[in-house]
């Protein structure tokens, strides 16, 4: 591809060099440089591109796209470090220098030019929010696959190019990874794509130059401040997404999360909203719920299409999964092309199953029920504790919630999480999650502050986590359940900075047998 149409609509502060020349591939990782290729010097969290320019040279990087030229040294002369005001250029150098406002942004925009825009030739849908992403983008996935369209999904679990499943490395891949996705998605001839965003992927422009028809949000409570550090740089991280949605799209969000309402503020796209306890576009009630799913009406009251009303069965328990239920409801109806009624939308639904690790149900012929969850945060966790409690006050029996707190991540939460765990459970169990290159003590010591003496009485600490699960299987009686709260489907541990392999489920199943 020639450099210039590379560059399209990244409006470059600069360009010093010869930019009608064709170039081989697009690195933002200085090792992966090739001759001809053009390396883009992003600053990451951890390094800064710009300290790998004359690296990226020395191995046939015939372009630079940076935010802050540096000094070249050549073999006649030393040069001051250049700018769009006080430019030097070397004879000898004939690499060329591209100088942008965020290489991060302009990264996005040419990995979308290099691989042909596929964003724009596929119904792109984004979900954001702290939780049930996944669970969102995956039933959005297998619903309009079951009406019979080719869809691509990226997401936490996996991501899937129709159905060929592709491993996943994090919610949101890098800018050149995701269109490359997306253009394979396009290339099997997938219509629509659904994927999760995270705040991190905004903050970081992953999504630069990505067309999304339309963006969902679902809520948001305290996650990742170790790395946006405070709320509200987290809050607009989410925002962001929305405020840069196209006027063609929709934007559909939770009114019954005090900040859906503000992700409506400044976007150009169509507003709707849902919810379960407030008027809105989508409104759904709970009629029937136990641990095998729960009986729903959802009212649906959209301008150009009136208002209708309708029950169906999902196999799914909780408040946060009607929720969930109905954003995945609200944006088949407003994405269907080919006049799809809503009662094949909603038998669809009614068919399909719980994402894997997401309140996923396990009977133990003992007579006591063991649900697995990716709760890592306060909110999900006290969502899915009070889910449990209300259907086992119908029912009798006692919760016994294994939990832990992940290593290298946001302290403040872990006190938080602990007494949520205590207080609303009978008994307790403080263990390991990914302790990374924290000490796993040192984890629990920071989530047994959070207790007073009354509660650390009703907490064991357990730092190894298949114990932690067997202790508390071991305690289960007949009508009682088992949380095992933080890891989902994830089937390992961090310990330093080395995956072992590692899986609740498949402990729990070892257990039980």
């Amino acid at each position: 591809m020639k450099l210039n149409d590379l560059l399209k609509n990244t409006y470059p502060k600069g360009i010093f060099g010869n930019s009608d020349i064709e170039v081989s591939d697009i690195q933002f990782d200085s090792r992966k440089v090739k001759c001809g290729d053009v390396f883009v010097a992003t600053r990451g969290t951890a390094t800064d591109g710009h300290d790998f320019i004359i690296t990226a040279i020395e191995k046939g990087a015939v372009a630079i796209v940076c935010e802050q030229i540096p000094i070249i040294e050549t073999p006649n002369s030393v040069f001051p470090s250049m700018n769009a005001e006080n430019c030097f250029i070397s004879p000898e150098m004939e690499t060329v220098f591209i100088q942008v406002e965020n290489s991060a942004e302009a990264l996005g925009i040419m990995a979308c030019n290099f691989y042909g825009n596929p964003s724009e030739k596929l119904i792109l849908t984004g979900v954001t929010g702290t939780n049930g992403k996944t669970t969102i983008a995956t039933l959005l996935y297998q619903l309009f696959q079951k009406l019979g369209y080719k869809v691509g999904l990226i997401s936490t679990v996996c991501n899937y190019i129709d159905n060929e499943p592709i491993p996943t490395e994090m919610t949101t891949p890098d800018q050149l990874s995701l269109n490359l996705l997306l253009a394979k998605m396009v290339e099997a001839g997938c219509q629509y794509a659904f994927m999760e965003v995270s705040s991190h992927s905004v903050d970081q422009r992953r999504i630069a130059g990505l067309r999304f028809c339309g963006a969902i949000f679902t809520n948001l409570t305290r996650d990742h401040i170790d790395y946006h550090k405070t709320f509200n740089n987290y809050l607009k991280a989410k925002k962001r997404f929305f405020d840069e949605l196209p006027v063609d799209a929709f934007a559909l969000t939770n009114t019954d999360d005090k900040n859906g309402p503000v992700m409506l503020q400044n976007t150009r796209a169509q507003k709707f909203t849902y919810s379960l306890q407030t008027m809105a576009d989508f409104r759904t009630r709970i009629l029937e719920h136990d641990f095998n799913g729960m009986l729903l009406s959802i009212n649906q009251n959209i301008k150009a299409q009136g208002s209708k009303q309708c029950e169906f069965y999902a196999n799914f328990v909780g408040r946060f999964n009607a929720y969930n239920l109905t954003a995945v409801y609200a944006a088949a109806v407003l994405l269907r092309k080919n006049n799809e009624s809503e009662n094949e939308i909603l038998r669809i639904l009614s068919s399909l199953k719980p994402v894997s690790g997401r309140f996923e149900t396990i009977r133990a012929p003992q007579g006591f029920t063991t649900i697995i969850d990716y709760a890592h945060t306060p909110d999900a966790l006290t969502n899915v504790i009070s889910t449990i409690n209300d259907i086992l006050q119908q029912m009798g029996g006692r919760l016994i919630t294994v939990i832990g707190c992940g290593g290298n991540r946001d302290k403040g939460k872990r006190p938080m999480m602990a007494r949520q765990a205590v207080d609303g459970s009978w008994k307790a169990i403080l263990t390991s999650d990914n302790p990374r290159k924290e000490d796993p003590q040192d984890i629990l010591n920071d989530m047994l502050e959070g207790l007073d003496s009354e509660q650390k009485r009703k907490s064991l600490t357990i730092i190894d986590r298949r114990q932690a699960i067997k202790t508390a299987c071991s305690l289960a009686q007949k009508g009682d359940v088992v949380l095992i709260a933080g890891k989902g489907h994830e089937n390992y541990q961090i310990i330093g900075e080395t995956k072992h392999h590692f899986d609740d489920k498949e402990e729990v199943l070892n257990i039980i047998e």
